[in-house]
């Protein structure tokens, strides 16, 4: 069993309860799904770009990426409507869990000049969004074979009402949240 299940069911369910009083187990917020996406918009020019995404996203995640197509044309970035520019994974269940240790633990360390995730990358309905500006942060992905830096978003989905609730969950997993932004100055 992945060790941030485990975590979760010994710390995070308790302190969550404790915290927001919840009355039924079932009633405390949990993870649901982690979406991975990427827009390669060099894949409208050479689908070698979509390609090579393709083969790290899949190394990063362990799941087959699903390529999406673009819904509009855009003629101020050449993509035309149905091109195939994205590419996104949705893991659930232990793989979940395992891919948001790795995160947390091993990926997130090793962005330059990490100062903290954005408190205001929540949805207002218990959902977190941040980004990575490349994919060379995570273990799996070997620096020197990377042909072009890559950005992708991660969007972690939860069974939380409010805001604050995933806050309080996502910290009790390890997130490295900013503490404030009084903090920063």
């Amino acid at each position: 069993m992945a060790r941030l299940n485990d975590l979760y069911k010994s710390m995070v369910v308790p302190e969550l309860t404790k915290e927001f009083g919840y009355k039924n187990p079932m009633a405390v917020p949990r993870m649901e799904k982690i979406i991975i996406s990427i827009g390669v918009g060099k894949a409208t020019q050479d689908k070698k770009f979509l390609e090579l995404a393709k083969k790290d996203l899949m190394m990063i995640t362990g799941q087959m990426p699903v390529v999406c197509k673009a819904k509009k044309s855009v003629s101020n970035f050449k993509v035309r409507k149905g091109d195939q520019t994205n590419l996104k994974v949705t893991i659930r269940r232990a793989r979940m869990y395992e891919f948001m240790d790795r995160l947390i633990n091993l990926a997130i360390p090793r962005v330059r000049d990490f100062r903290g995730l954005n408190l205001n990358s929540f949805d207002g309905r218990g959902n977190y969004s941040m980004g990575l500006a490349e994919q060379s942060v995570f273990p799996e992905i070997n620096p020197a074979k990377v042909e072009f830096q890559q950005g992708m978003n991660i969007t972690f989905v939860t069974t939380a009402h409010t805001d604050e609730e995933a806050r309080k969950m996502l910290s009790l997993f390890g997130m490295p949240f900013r503490e404030s932004a009084v903090a920063e100055h």
